[in-house]
């Protein structure tokens, strides 16, 4: 083999298991000299993520629709492609297949005042300029992480800063994980990273838009509003015509409610979800093709989606866009997490 035919090993893998020092230290007339030589020139490091190895299965769900009554107006069955990491002790993670395409992200300017005007919040103005953006497939959690996930990857070995293993005020194995800072979140998907041998990490804005809106373009998957039956917020505030419904002030297991039209639960509501982009005040120069947004933003702050178990539904919107410190965390705040680029 000539030296110009060899690829560049990434020797920091563990799976190749070998230093430079080990190479040029190898007794090549060993019985397997030559095959651990062979392991540490042809395994690369891949700067692009990998695809999942497992096989894709599929499941069926329902999704429903309702009016500004909140009255159910159209049910649908439907199935989506998804595969399972196993996390060990019979925890395992889904990723559900997530095709790509165009959307348009964020809130016209007309909604814009009238949301600021009925809910008497200038944060509404964060979701403007609206503008079209091309999102690339991908995988993403069909749920957001729950504490036995959490707990799993938790206990594996450090690799930029400690996890505490139970951090959460609601205690339930298949709650999701919260009071979770967002550099606590982004170590989360390293340490996943690394057991899995996949690329794992948080969504960018365009990204989990794009997910939660499966399609859609009214301010819930749902529909024109939410109830209290189909998520999990503060649902004695109204959003449009529908009745007041409960306040549970707690999280609920995840999967409990009706989930969107990709197979994706709990995106309206339950917890605040993290985002991997720097903060923005609005969309100005926002990438177009659904990628983390890092330049020129605040990168002491980033992102959190879908609203939670303690919100009003105004702020469980499809296009809300709420910011905290990313070392700030409180038992509102998760994540869910996505990976690579999906099969077409």
């Amino acid at each position: 083999m000539r030296l110009e035919e060899c690829e560049i090993p990434d020797l920091r893998s563990a799976e190749v298991g070998l230093k430079l020092r080990d190479i040029h230290r190898l007794d090549y007339w060993k019985e397997n000299g030559f095959e651990q030589l062979e392991r540490a020139i042809t395994h690369q490091f891949n700067p692009e993520p990998e695809e999942p190895k497992q096989l894709l299965s599929v499941f069926n769900f329902e999704i429903v629709r309702v009016n500004a009554k909140g009255e159910l107006i159209k049910k649908e069955s439907k199935q989506s492609q998804y595969f399972s990491e196993d996390l060990g002790d019979g925890i395992t993670l889904a990723l559900v297949a997530i095709s790509g395409g165009t959307f348009t992200m964020g809130t016209e300017d007309e909604e814009i005042e009238r949301l600021v005007k009925k809910f008497n919040w200038e944060g509404f103005r964060w979701e403007r300029p609206q503008h079209r953006v091309t999102v690339s497939s991908f995988y993403m959690g069909r749920y957001p992480i729950t504490q036995a996930q959490w707990k799993a990857i938790a206990a594996t070995a450090k690799i930029d800063i400690d996890l505490e293993t139970n951090p959460s005020k609601f205690k339930g194995d298949e709650l999701p994980v919260e009071s979770v800072k967002w550099y606590q979140a982004t170590e989360f998907c390293k340490r996943l990273s690394r057991e899995t041998k996949q690329e794992y990490r948080l969504p960018s804005e365009a990204e989990w838009e794009y997910a939660c809106r499966a399609g859609t373009t009214t301010p819930f998957y749902f529909g024109e509003t939410i109830t209290g039956k189909l998520a999990n917020y503060c649902a004695s505030n109204t959003y449009a015509d529908e009745p007041n419904g409960e306040y549970r002030n707690e999280t609920t297991p995840v999967g409990q409610f009706p989930p969107n039209a990709f197979g994706l639960y709990d995106m309206h509501g339950n917890v605040w979800e993290w985002c991997a982009d720097t903060w923005h005040d609005n969309y100005e120069g926002a990438p177009t093709d659904g990628s983390v947004w890092i330049e020129n933003g605040n990168d002491n702050s980033s992102p959190l989606r879908g609203g939670c178990c303690g919100s009003s539904p105004d702020l469980c919107r499809s296009a809300y866009r709420y910011v905290d410190d990313r070392s700030a965390y409180n038992y509102h705040f998760g994540f869910r997490v996505v990976c690579g680029a999906g099969r077409t």
